[in-house]
């Protein structure tokens, strides 16, 4: 293993270049599996002369996982990071994929940063597209939390073997149990074969152009009374929609909005076709003299 990443070293330099981290001196929480997106991640955050520390998730789905962490470990002290690891027991089942996933989220915490890269990023267009998402899912990953949406995971791999680390083979990633790994070896080399060209970064550049337009549109969203029906049916439906996403996060304590049918049910109460509805997760909308509630139906 070579020695500690630097900022002079004129690969590093380059990749750091095009990276995303915030900016500052506060103290860097990286996620970091082992593969070599996250090892990448780790490199490049130490590169940056901050204190930084490495967040292994041990989800207990493979038998090599401890294996994983001990790797992390290792490179953590190598490089004068942290090391923080955390355990959490998975049962195999439905949506196997979704709650490994909320698990490490939590785990890691809201200021922690994540190794995807553009090819992640094209992969989660496709999930959402295929899952019916509109034009706030399209936005996908966002590059605060997110720093390496600017590299291709070839670069990623590249850096690792530059610096002379082994990174970890994830069997999961080839798995088709799971829908990201039917995209990533599947659906993904089938575009690129129907438009004979790499599409990765066309699906980014639509994932970025819609972060925009969501930005543009919440921005005019917060600007709302999303409780007066008078100024939700005064402005475009995106922005409406928008606003009513805010105030349901704000209200339910953080639970995510509502799906397009949940949404539907709200604009139906909106523009006067129903007085209330059931919305999800426990929640019903209530209509007032123009004034809508959120109102919370005990079990």
């Amino acid at each position: 293993m070579n020695d500690r990443p630097d900022v002079d070293d004129p690969v590093v330099a380059d990749l750091l270049a095009r990276a995303t981290f915030p900016t500052g001196i506060t103290p860097l929480r990286c996620a970091v599996s082992g593969g070599a997106d996250s090892t990448a991640l780790l490199a490049l955050a130490v590169a940056l002369g901050r204190p930084v520390t490495a967040v292994h998730v041990d989800h207990g789905l493979r038998p090599e996982s401890t294996a994983d962490a001990e790797h992390v470990s290792r490179l953590a002290a190598a490089w004068g990071a942290e090391f923080e690891h955390h355990s959490i027991r998975i049962e195999d089942g439905g949506d196997l994929e979704a709650r490994a996933r909320v698990a490490r989220h939590a785990a890691v915490g809201p200021e922690g940063l994540w190794g995807h890269t553009a090819d992640d990023q094209a992969e989660t267009v496709l999930l959402r597209l295929l899952r019916g998402t509109g034009p706030h899912g399209l936005a996908a990953m966002r590059p605060d939390r997110h720093p390496l949406l600017g590299l291709r995971r070839s670069e990623t791999v590249a850096l690792c073997a530059h610096l002379g680390v082994e990174p970890v083979d994830d069997v999961t990633n080839r798995d088709p149990r799971f829908d990201r790994a039917r995209v990533r070896h599947d659906v993904l080399p089938l575009l690129v074969d129907v438009a004979r060209r790499d599409v990765v970064p066309a699906l980014a550049r639509l994932a970025q152009q819609s972060a925009e337009l969501d930005d543009l549109v919440g921005l005019l969203a917060a600007e709302l009374d999303a409780t007066s029906v008078h100024q939700l049916r005064a402005v475009p439906r995106p922005v409406a929609v928008a606003a009513v996403r805010r105030w349901w996060v704000a209200t339910t304590g953080g639970l995510p909005p509502p799906d397009a049918a949940a949404t539907e049910r709200v604009l139906a109460v909106v523009d006067g076709r129903s007085r209330g509805c059931d919305v999800v997760a426990g929640w019903s909308l209530r209509r007032r003299h123009g004034v809508l509630r959120l109102v919370r139906v005990d079990p």
